[in-house]
């Protein structure tokens, strides 16, 4: 059962962000590239995980979080940390989306803005789907979000 839009059911959204956490985390330790140098993103299912693994109240900070047609989730048991300082988020999203409707985009975009997070968002005239152009602008976004790597070890 997938439950409400918007609510995963706690019983698979749980084991599923502990696994993809401890994977990060496992990523992290393996390639020497701390959280604060990586950007999560992802399309659908994958920004509403990209928002719990970069903002999950047990989770590490990211660079910057990139979700297209996604929502925030709510999950009993989940925790999110809205506390600055907040990563850079960027938000896509499809006007005509019938799967996960452009209102999910938008209430992500009020509530990270209201937590002061710096908010990069834009919907494009398409349905459940990425927009190129919106990739190509995500470009810069991504060389600005993660720190500079000479900055860091200095």
């Amino acid at each position: 059962m997938l439950g409400e839009l918007g609510y995963p059911p706690p019983d698979t959204f749980l084991p599923s962000y502990r696994v993809a956490g401890a994977l990060l985390d496992a990523l992290a330790a393996e390639t020497g590239i701390p959280p604060e140098r990586t950007l999560l993103g992802g399309f659908s299912q994958g920004a509403m995980m990209s928002y719990a693994l970069g903002l999950g109240a047990d989770r590490p900070r990211p660079a910057g979080v990139i979700a297209l047609s996604g929502f925030v989730p709510t999950v009993e048991g989940f925790e999110l940390d809205l506390e600055r300082p907040l990563p850079p988020i960027a938000i896509g999203h499809g006007t005509y989306d019938p799967v996960i409707g452009v209102e999910w985009g938008r209430r992500a975009k009020e509530l990270f803005e209201q937590a002061g997070a710096d908010v990069l968002y834009r919907e494009s005239p398409l349905p459940h789907a990425v927009d190129p152009a919106f990739l190509r602008e995500l470009q810069p976004w991504t060389l600005a979000a993660v720190p500079d790597r000479t900055a860091s070890s200095r």
